[in-house]
């Protein structure tokens, strides 16, 4: 292809609020992108570039503007990925993030940075109430009635919470509070690891209209451990499967209430059906129930977003601003309408599918990515290749597995970098990775340069350690540098990291300062 449209950063900002829709695409690895990027781009790195850019931007003729630092040329490289797979409007942002910056336009830090502003825009606009782990304690010691309900998925609970907490994702509260909570009384609590979701998760019951006191514990388990205050490690509790059927008309009656307020619209499956077979608009289809519900079935082509999540890490599943956005939920209609109240608020345009599940709607079939075919080799031919030295082995999996464990002699690498750390390396290249998918798109990158003879470790690490096969670890390799798919001050809050801890909700508290005018502008919350 010709070389992509270069775009001035002032013509960018002037297409994010045009009010069409447009896909601003950040396509360098994770670790960059969280380092420093637009507000409004969307991450999708360059080395899972086809395996993610049909469920972010499902409609080829979308306007796509795509954007890295403005010295790799990877978005110049992207852009040639996608002409390819036939996306037609296509341009890159002149100077990437150093052009951005260059032209007096603010750059974040962090990922979900949208849905995390919006946390902190939300608490100011509904004076959200919370309480401080040490109220926490005092209400403990005091004997009062009180629930506390984590409003993360059961994956990241069970990591780490709060003694006693037990497992309420935010979507599902409004939906399961009245099987659980039977005074109204009883104060109820939401915590999550930070800010975002504690706050999302009470406003939400606060806005449903339950009658009980509810807070949002401020800081989560961050602020609870940065209290001196012990986590709980591995908790089973979590919400019950089966809801009340005494509780769901009044549950219904309350969520139709937030469809008034906030202006939603249901929509019948023939009108979505036409919207899939429009040519200038783009539409998601999201599945927002739990994961035991959608994996017990859904309609063709629904993304599984739990509801919570999706306010949390919009961008996650929504790569094209201004797109429309249908919603499912079990037919029960109270989960759909509580997560459209939310994205509403964050500016998009949103819908509820009448009948959620059991609606008659086609769908749409999911996108399968084109991969190349890439030969693959056993573990014990890949272990004669290495006894002899006639092989080079590199591992493409994330940076963080390589230090904990990887076959002795390979190096690491990663799809933007490869091509040039494998220049004039001993062939065959043998490519690891527990993700195949990853390595057949390095090796298209490494076949471009004329390395023809690149092969799969069938299996990747993990047949290598199953085989009995020795293992290196390297702490220190690659250096923090060069592990550009981790950002370390994110993931270091998690392994009890308290300098990170702090770091990250200081950036948390700290983001309002950074947002524009015209970009606060986006969101639709009430005047404080």
């Amino acid at each position: 292809m010709a070389q992509p449209r270069l775009l001035a950063p002032a013509e960018l900002q002037n297409a994010l609020h045009d009010g069409r829709e447009i896909a601003l695409l950040d396509v360098r690895e994770d670790g960059e992108f969280g380092e420093d990027h637009l507000l409004f781009a969307t991450p999708l790195p360059y080395s899972r570039l086809e395996l993610g850019i049909a469920p972010l931007v499902p409609r080829k003729s979308a306007r796509v503007v795509l954007c890295d630092d403005g010295a790799s040329g990877v978005a110049q490289r992207a852009a040639v990925r996608l002409a390819a797979l036939g996306y037609t409007d296509l341009a890159v942002l002149d100077g990437g993030t150093r052009g951005w910056r260059a032209a007096g336009y603010a750059l974040f830090k962090g990922v979900n940075v949208p849905s995390k502003l919006f946390g902190e825009l939300v608490e100011h606009a509904y004076d959200t109430p919370r309480i401080s782990a040490q109220d926490l304690v005092k209400m403990r010691e005091a004997g009062e009635d009180f629930v506390l309900f984590d409003g993360r998925p059961v994956h990241e609970h069970h990591k780490m919470t709060i003694p006693g907490s037990t497992c309420c994702p935010n979507a599902e509260l409004p939906y399961r509070v009245a099987s659980m909570v039977k005074s109204p009384k009883t104060k109820i609590i939401v915590n999550c690891a930070g800010r975002t979701r504690s706050i999302l998760g009470a406003q939400t019951l606060i806005n449903f209209g339950v009658p009980n006191p509810v807070y949002a514990l401020e800081n989560g388990t961050q602020g609870w451990y940065l209290a001196d205050l012990p986590l709980e490690y591995g908790s089973p509790r979590q919400y019950p499967e089966i809801v009340d059927p005494a509780t769901l008309a009044a549950q219904q009656q309350a969520a139709q209430a937030l469809m008034v307020r906030f202006n939603l619209r249901s929509v019948p499956a023939a009108e979505v059906e036409a919207w899939f077979k429009q040519p200038d608009r783009t539409t998601y289809l999201c599945d927002v129930r739990t994961p035991e519900e959608f994996a017990a079935g859904s309609i063709p082509g629904a993304q599984h977003a739990p509801g919570g999540q999706l306010i949390q890490a919009t961008d996650q599943w929504v790569g094209v601003r201004n797109a429309r956005i249908v919603l499912i939920d079990g037919g029960e209609n109270i989960r759909a309408p509580v997560v459209a109240s939310w994205l509403q608020q964050l500016g998009c345009e949103v819908y509820v599918l009448e009948g959620g599940v059991k609606a008659p709607l086609a769908g749409v079939p999911a996108a399968t990515p084109p991969l190349p075919e890439l030969p693959v080799i056993s573990v014990a031919e890949l272990k004669s290749l290495l006894d002899t030295k006639d092989c080079t082995v590199v591992d493409v999996g994330p940076s963080m597995g390589y230090r904990k464990a990887h076959i002795p002699g390979s190096s690491w690498s990663i799809r933007p970098r490869v091509a040039k750390d494998v220049r004039g390396a001993q062939t065959p290249v043998v490519l690891v990775a527990d993700d195949a998918a990853v390595a057949r798109l390095a090796a298209t990158d490494l076949r471009e340069t004329g390395i023809i003879d690149v092969r799969l470790l069938d299996g990747g690490m993990s047949a290598w350690s199953k085989a009995g096969n020795p293992t290196a670890s390297s702490p220190e390799t690659p250096a923090d540098r060069e592990c550009i798919d981790y950002l370390f001050f994110v993931h270091d809050r998690h392994a009890g990291n308290r300098e990170a801890m702090k770091q990250y909700l200081a950036w948390e508290t700290g983001l309002m300062a950074q947002l524009s005018e015209q970009d606060k502008s986006v969101f639709r919350l009430p005047q404080h």
